[in-house]
């Protein structure tokens, strides 16, 4: 039963530290019969690094917070207007490697947006999905107990600047871009529906909402 279902939840809008305390208190309490559970949340204003982080990747932070996390990639920045994703997924009940579980979650953003008529795609050496050369979704996550934190965030109606104070995982060359570039009329409601039906696709499981 517990592989068939996922509860989803829609947590608003959160600092960054409440989200990643309650993320790590499931972890710990987790056990092979919990439920997996993947978590709605838009941020306010927050850079975070990654393990890989290093300072030379900070070029001026304009008063916005930075924190050190524990999921891997580098520096990026949160705020309202960016739906954030967080799989709190047992893989090894589902027998999903780390590898085979990016690719899944490139593949719901990449078909979510397709649903939007926005020709996304992945990049092997670059994880993340892309829209004519700039990023539009990013990715990072940690393994514990077998099963994830942490997840990926997109980029739909937000203040793209906080992006140009850093280099967007740790990369000069990466230019981010958004929902609202290409299509004017897509909101975070619009798109949390759409990924559920992604997710219950690419997982194979029933989504059920929880309050």
């Amino acid at each position: 039963m517990q592989k068939k279902i996922i509860f989803f939840r829609d947590l608003g809008i959160e600092h960054w530290l409440t989200t990643l305390n309650k993320m790590n208190n499931f972890t710990i309490a987790r056990n092979f019969y919990t439920f997996d559970e993947i978590w709605f949340v838009e941020h306010y204003p927050i850079f975070t690094q990654g393990k890989l982080q290093e300072n030379k990747n900070i070029i001026f932070l304009h008063g916005i917070p930075i924190v050190k996390t524990d999921r891997g990639g580098q520096i990026t920045y949160h705020g309202p207007g960016q739906q954030v994703l967080y799989f709190l997924i047992n893989l090894k009940r589902r027998k999903i490697s780390i590898r085979q579980f990016i690719d899944i979650m490139q593949n719901i953003v990449i078909e979510t947006l397709n649903n939007f008529s926005l020709k996304a795609y992945s990049k092997i050496k670059t994880p993340g999905v892309y829209i004519n050369g700039k990023k539009i979704c990013s990715l990072g996550l940690r393994i514990k107990k077998g099963s994830t934190l942490h997840g990926l965030a997109i980029n739909v109606d937000m203040n793209l600047k906080p992006f140009d104070y850093i280099y967007p995982c740790g990369d000069k060359k990466i230019k981010m871009t958004q929902i609202k570039d290409f299509n004017l009329n897509v909101s975070l409601q619009d798109l949390q529906v759409v990924l559920v039906k992604k997710v219950s696709k690419f997982l194979k499981v029933i989504m059920i909402k929880e309050d």
